[in-house]
């Protein structure tokens, strides 16, 4: 397409701002990634002496352990988790992460590795195996490290790339038709489940209003059915958020708690109970992108959203420190090369 004198100067000056928010991003990771390890590594004798630490609104749950569903449609989901996530107190520090495990070679891999979170591999012959795994790994790091909630993406995938294969089973074992999600998959679920849910005497899983147990953790409480939603079903993939080429978007979570008794642990039950939420996730996204808003709760006349915003200063207080962090890294570093060579 034939780009007009009238368009040049905007095209020249995306084309700019697009490699200057590159060159941002590069600089950035180079800095604040090694950074935070080094900060990680100075500071674990402190570890060693234990001295640690939308709908609905979640605020009201942070404090509980808590498992996050998310529908998956593109690497910006997770950019948008976690600035949701800024103002919920302790939650971000507290999170575990279940991610693809090709993210484990990306920048930020390093980072998730200390952090511990877990990669899963994707495919129906890993499947067993990777579930082990993620049991084992669950109860290694989960209350050793003190985390508080996990996100989970039940779909295994991106939509766009989950869609056909999700619809082509739905129609061969009559499953529900979905388009603007796919069919969850139960496995890790219910593996976390199973390890962070505390029992009662009676057998039956203790959350929500349930009384406290006499140990110190009262296990996992609360399922959190997060639901992301793009104007025009059009997600932010890795690119425009490192480029920004698109126009500045808002982008809508919508949250909905259920209490850990309401839900089933059983294999089956568990999984239908999965597929009733992303039907429920299908019929809140299309209600959005044929009205630009997500339809009231039940018992509600209105649907009522709150604006979620960050700070600037903390955003810039953020990033000097992290430059700042860097430059005094690499002078300790350089001097004690010095000293040693």
């Amino acid at each position: 397409m034939a780009i007009t004198l009238e368009e040049a100067p905007w095209l020249g000056w995306l084309l700019v701002k697009a490699l200057m928010r590159f060159a941002f991003m590069v600089v950035n990771n180079l800095v604040a990634i090694p950074s935070y390890i080094c900060y990680v590594i100075i500071l674990q004798p402190l570890r060693v002496l234990d001295m640690m630490e939308w709908g609905e609104d979640i605020k009201a749950v942070s404090k509980d352990e808590a498992v996050m569903l998310v529908n998956h449609q593109a690497t910006g989901d997770v950019c948008t988790l976690m600035m949701c996530l800024q103002d919920k107190g302790l939650v971000v520090a507290q999170m575990m992460w279940l991610m693809d495990h090709i993210f484990k070679y990306t920048n930020f891999g390093i980072v998730s590795l200390v952090h511990g979170d877990f990669f899963i591999r994707q495919g129906r012959s890993y499947r067993d195996q990777q579930l082990l795994l993620l049991k084992k790994h669950l109860e290694n790091n989960y209350r050793s490290r003190d985390r508080k909630w996990i996100v989970l993406f039940p779909e295994g995938g991106f939509l766009r790339k989950r869609r056909e294969t999700s619809q082509a089973f739905a129609k061969k074992n009559n499953l529900p038709f979905l388009t603007n999600v796919t069919l969850p998959r139960s496995g890790a679920t219910k593996i976390i489940l199973n390890a962070l849910v505390a029992q009662q005497k009676n057998g039956s899983p203790a959350g929500g209003d349930a009384k406290e147990l006499d140990s110190k953790s009262k296990g996992l409480q609360w399922i959190i059915d997060t639901t992301i939603a793009y104007p025009k079903a059009e997600p932010i993939d890795i690119q425009t958020w490192i480029l920004g080429y698109r126009k500045p978007t808002v982008t809508h979570v919508h949250y909905r708690i259920f209490p850990i008794k309401d839900v089933p642990l059983e294999t089956d039950d568990l999984t239908t109970w999965l597929y009733q939420r992303f039907v429920e996730k299908e019929d809140l996204l299309s209600h959005f992108y044929e009205t630009g808003a997500f339809p009231p709760s039940k018992g509600h006349k209105e649907a009522v959203s709150r604006e979620m915003t960050l700070s600037n200063l903390w955003i810039f207080l953020i990033q000097s420190f992290a430059f700042l962090s860097g430059y005094m890294w690499y002078n300790i570093i350089q001097y004690f090369y010095h000293c040693l060579f």
